[in-house]
């Protein structure tokens, strides 16, 4: 037995989660927190792995079949939107966990794998009551990290959601935090409002993982040719050194190459999002070398011969959206009436869908993130902490006394409360 192996096989004796081995006692898979991931890129130093979006099976199939090849540590992901109780994706929150397991075992894939719940939203008091609830849930399914996303709301109510839900979290668990929707070029984040948000969570002894913050992009197709805004990026991440959080790269789809090895390599991101790219790729949609699907002269979407879905089952859901009148981004909608469609296709075409993600994200991962060679990292923080909770990276630095919810709400009004435009910006 190799070293590797050796070392894997302890690390999946004691780095699973406790969820992870009631659901999963008898699993090979390596299913750990979103801790581990994090410290197998800031152990490598200036990489970063892909959060990659399973809005459909074919997505976790080729993301993990990809990691396996890189032998990169792995995050697979879904969103509240693409996967909460208003879904548009047939994966979601509560199988996420369930369909990565039987994957890995299928394929003995031997490396770490993170399942976390992204843009965990929260819009009002509604949610966060409906959230007491949920979160427990989704961790009972399997959930090892998640997102707590409350960007939509002003500065103040954003941390006091936070702090509120973060009892519903379990200590082992990864927490992202977010400040600022993504939304492109309008609102862009600053340091004084990540400041805050840290600032105040760890008054209280929390000490988020990752940060996301709305750094020039966008989720779904990219739609400037700005994109992410590394400079602003760096200024944001120095800010919060002494709090060592990470950086979490959202709307990372229709990025240069050359940008996003910057974010990996000038920034303290170890996390970055590809959803919408993954989705095209596997259906057989023309993109970009950035990951932007290509139009043609009429604005719709160009189905590449010979990838992808078949043309029986392209044709099928272009009538499909057609009928319910959706275009460019929300074609993802397609995606849950069509799982099962997709699922009965013939083994080749299902073959060719997975091996396409798969090409893409090796790519990513070893020649644009950096990422390569990183589950032997997870696996080593895994086997340094002997235990699956690896801790907190930082530590208490600011007073309670001075982050009561009074004191939150006034300091709340120092900060410029103009975020840009209103909307939807879920994904």
């Amino acid at each position: 037995m190799s070293s590797y192996a050796q070392d894997f096989a302890k690390a999946l004796s004691i780095g699973r989660p406790p969820n992870i081995t009631r659901l999963f006692p008898n699993s090979k898979a390596l299913l750990v927190s979103g801790k581990v991931i994090d410290r197998a890129m800031l152990a490598k130093g200036q990489a970063m792995t892909i959060a990659a979006n399973g809005r459909n099976h074919f997505v976790l199939r080729g993301a993990l079949k990809a990691a396996q090849r890189a032998q990169a540590a792995l995050i697979l992901e879904i969103a509240k939107s693409e996967g909460g109780r208003s879904a548009y994706c047939a994966v979601n929150y509560w199988n996420l966990a369930r369909q990565a397991d039987q994957i890995i075992n299928e394929l003995g894939i031997t490396v770490p794998v993170a399942i976390h719940a992204d843009h965990y939203g929260i819009k009002g008091d509604k949610d966060v009551t409906d959230a007491k609830v949920e979160i427990p849930s989704m961790f009972e399914a399997g959930v090892t990290s998640i997102a707590i996303d409350a960007s939509h709301l002003p500065d103040d109510q954003n941390l006091l959601a936070s702090l509120e839900l973060n009892q519903y979290i379990p200590a082992w668990a990864c927490l992202e935090t977010e400040v600022g929707e993504i939304k492109g070029n309008e609102g862009l984040s600053t340091p004084e409002d990540a400041l805050f948000l840290i600032q105040g969570l760890n008054a209280h002894g929390i000490f988020p993982d990752w940060i996301a913050l709305n750094n020039g992009t966008a989720h779904g197709i990219q739609t400037s040719d700005q994109g992410i805004q590394v400079e602003l990026t760096t200024e944001v991440h120095k800010a919060l050194e002494p709090y060592k959080v990470s950086g979490a790269q959202h709307g990372t789809s229709g990025n240069t190459s050359e940008r996003l090895k910057r974010i990996a390599q000038e920034t303290n991101t170890t996390k970055a999002n590809v959803a919408t790219a993954l989705q095209m790729i596997s259906w057989g949609v023309k993109v970009n070398e950035f990951g932007n699907a290509e139009l043609d002269g009429d604005g719709n979407f160009i189905k590449m011969p010979g990838q992808g879905v078949s043309d029986q089952m392209w044709a099928e859901m272009q009538a499909y959206a057609a009928e319910q009148g959706w275009s460019g981004g929300n074609y993802k909608k397609i995606n849950l009436p069509f799982e099962n469609k997709l699922l009965a296709q013939p083994a080749s075409v299902r073959a060719r869908m997975v091996q396409a993600v798969e090409e893409f994200i090796y790519e990513l991962l070893s020649k644009v993130f950096n990422a390569e060679g990183t589950a032997a990292l997870g696996v080593e923080a895994i086997l340094e902490a002997g235990d699956y909770d690896l801790g907190a990276k930082g530590q208490r630095i600011e007073d309670p006394g001075q982050w009561t919810p009074e004191m939150i709400r006034t300091k709340a009004q120092e900060l410029d409360s103009d975020k840009g435009p209103a909307g939807d910006f879920d994904d």
